[in-house]
């Protein structure tokens, strides 16, 4: 069996397991070239194949059709983000981050679980983890330590039953399919970022117009329903930015007394402040 027929199969299985897969080249980059010129910015919007990560599917059918198109692939990444995250365990040029990550088990304490475990070319290991449901675990390079990458969103492990330059991606031998464990409590902490801290602060509304129309804004975000908050956020957001753009609202009083808003309603400040962010391009973008 080649490369490529493996890599093919072994993306499908793990499709079948509920990843979402696409194409990797020896050198565990994307496979497929991009269609746009460099310094893009298109995360798949355009509807064509060619954007690393982004390309990643759990249909079948399509992973098919990305691997016809990367007849080089002997590879499939995995992508990270939402529940699943992955540590990348180096071990080479004198740095050992499985020695590290024993470090931290011992002084924070914690137990290092076990979990899928795979043997990566070079020695180390990928220790695939999971997260709890909205929490957002970014993607760095030794935060945690020396010889330790923390895959989240936006990035991607490669999967086992890929090729590299320098060997192959396999289950460790001794734990076998052992399936996802979720990730410490105390390793989660250490890999999120320390909470900005601020003074506790509400937004008091002072009787003229423009405080009207934004405490008009709150009480929508405040009365929002269950299952709706992010979508009722939004919308306040692009109007109350609509207003700031016309000089009737200062930028700093919005954003702020909807975060306000919005954490008092239950959602994480960093989830409502990307939200008040998104509504902003759009409103810049229809302006």
């Amino acid at each position: 069996m080649n490369c490529w027929t493996r890599a093919l199969n072994s993306a499908l299985y793990a499709i079948e397991r509920g990843y979402a897969v696409f194409p990797l080249g020896l050198n565990k980059t994307p496979a497929i070239r991009s269609p746009h010129e460099k310094g893009h910015s298109c995360r798949g919007q355009c509807g064509q194949p060619g954007h690393g990560v982004h390309d990643a599917t759990t249909d079948a059918a399509y992973a098919r059709q990305l691997f016809d198109l990367a007849p080089r692939a002997a590879g499939y990444g995995i992508a990270c983000g939402g529940k699943f995250i992955g540590l990348d365990l180096d071990r080479k040029n004198g740095v050992d981050g499985c020695t590290t990550l024993h470090q931290l088990a011992d002084k924070h304490g914690f137990d290092i679980p076990r979990t899928t475990t795979i043997c990566t070319q070079s020695g180390g290991f990928h220790l695939w983890l999971s997260v709890p449901d909205g929490v957002t675990v970014s993607n760095s390079a030794g935060r945690l330590g020396p010889g330790i990458d923390i895959r989240g969103t936006g990035g991607y492990l490669v999967g086992p039953g890929s090729v590299g330059k320098s060997g192959d991606y396999r289950l460790h031998p001794q734990r076998g399919d052992v399936g996802v464990q979720p990730v410490p409590e105390q390793l989660l902490k250490l890999m999120l970022p320390a909470p900005a801290s601020r003074p506790a602060r509400r937004y008091e509304p002072t009787g003229d117009k423009s405080e009207a129309a934004l405490n008009g804004l709150v009480r929508v975000v405040l009365g929002a329903a269950e299952g709706t908050r992010n979508d009722r956020l939004y919308w306040a957001a692009a109007k109350a930015w609509a207003h700031v753009d016309d000089g009737h609202m200062a930028p700093h009083e919005v954003e702020r007394a909807l975060v306000d808003a919005a954490v008092a309603r239950g959602l994480a400040e960093a989830e409502a402040l990307r939200t008040i962010a998104s509504a902003r391009r759009s409103t810049a973008g229809a302006a």
